[in-house]
């Protein structure tokens, strides 16, 4: 009876290699008595079975024969293959080549100093806001073109340092596109000369030589920083990288922290930034010193501010982003280059906080 009742299952497939456990214990009624201790151990045993299988290829789980008998009749003998694989089909979304182009785009245009541009542009611009008035639709007009062509150079001039940084990228930054191999250098050229003209051309349609001279600026400045020829590149000097940040943009303790979290890759290449020269922790606390001081200045020019709720946001304002920078300088760990990273892209963050105080000094 019991036989019959097994034979009928000789067509029975298993989903799983492991279940050959269950089925390979003894049947009949000695196994209360004499196979307690393996049924109880069946559990663990199953287990240490299916952490094994996450071992083993995919393809190949469907393709196990699994004995129903310790004795191996051969009627007994399930077969588990099965004529499918149980490997997923990759999924070919028309979507996935544009997320990945978007992707690669917006980490090439270094989205933090994309921000930091535009906020910059607003700020100073409404700085000059002194009534409500002054809200017209030329002031908006000429404020989006000022954005446009000045995000239009910022992606220009980083596009650039990547193209002239690319090998040491690979061991700094390696997740950029050039870096990485998702930009050819042909790319990365033409994304970079066409930013770079687009930015002038708008300059001429709108016809402002205020612009053209910003434009012009950040163009010398972020060109003599990154391309490497005859008395440029002045990346490689820390005093000439100093000069052409507070030059272009009031931004030193940018240009010197950028270089803290990539001191490994500037000492391969030679980059004698001021961190390879005095050391990541000198010229951190060199940058935090000169943003505590800037941050006095400040306050004292909210202090004698004659405008009372100019007065209270500037000093509040400057007192709650300088005890920020202090109590998280103090737990840095210079070892860490994700620590030192964040940090970097959180003196970011400051510097966005301080451009939306800018309008408020009155």
């Amino acid at each position: 009876m019991e036989s019959m009742l097994i034979g009928s299952f000789q067509k029975l497939t298993l989903p799983f290699p492991f279940a050959a456990e269950l089925c390979s214990l003894p049947s009949g009624n000695n196994l209360i008595c004499k196979d307690f201790r393996r049924l109880y151990a069946l559990p663990e045993r199953l287990c240490v079975r299916r952490q094994n299988l996450m071992h083993q290829p995919v393809k190949n789980i469907a393709q196990r024969r699994i004995t129903l008998n310790p004795k191996g009749d051969s009627k007994y003998v399930v077969n588990s293959s099965s004529g499918h694989s149980l490997e997923s089909e990759p999924s070919k979304s028309p979507l996935g080549p544009v997320q990945q182009g978007f992707d690669a785009f917006y980490r090439f245009s270094r989205p933090h100093t994309v921000i930091g541009t535009a906020l910059s542009i607003v700020s100073v611009s409404l700085l000059a806001v002194e009534k409500v008035s002054d809200f017209s639709p030329l002031f908006f007009a000429g404020l989006l073109e000022a954005i446009i062509a000045a995000l239009l150079m910022n992606i220009y001039i980083v596009g650039l340092n990547q193209i002239s940084d690319i090998e040491i990228d690979k061991v700094n930054k390696p997740y950029l596109p050039l870096a990485s191999g998702e930009y050819s250098v042909k790319t990365g050229v033409m994304i970079v000369s066409s930013f770079g003209i687009l930015s002038f051309w708008l300059r001429w349609v709108v016809g402002s030589w205020p612009l053209f001279w910003a434009l012009f600026i950040s163009f010398m400045l972020g060109t003599a920083y990154s391309i490497d020829i005859p008395l440029l590149r002045w990346k490689r000097f820390a005093l000439s990288i100093c000069t052409s940040r507070l030059t272009s943009s009031s931004l030193s303790v940018i240009a010197l922290f950028k270089d803290i979290p990539d001191i490994v890759g500037d000492k391969i290449y030679g980059i004698q930034s001021f961190t390879v020269r005095l050391g990541q922790e000198k010229v951190f606390w060199i940058c935090i010193s000169l943003l505590e001081m800037a941050y006095a200045v400040a306050l004292f020019v909210g202090v004698t501010s004659c405008c009372t709720w100019s007065k209270w946001a500037t000093v509040i304002g400057h007192t709650v982003l300088g005890y920020l920078l202090w109590s998280r300088a103090k737990s840095i760990d210079f070892k860490n280059k994700a620590a030192t990273t964040s940090f970097y892209m959180f003196i970011w963050k400051l510097f966005y906080a301080e451009y939306f105080l800018i309008p408020l000094v009155r």
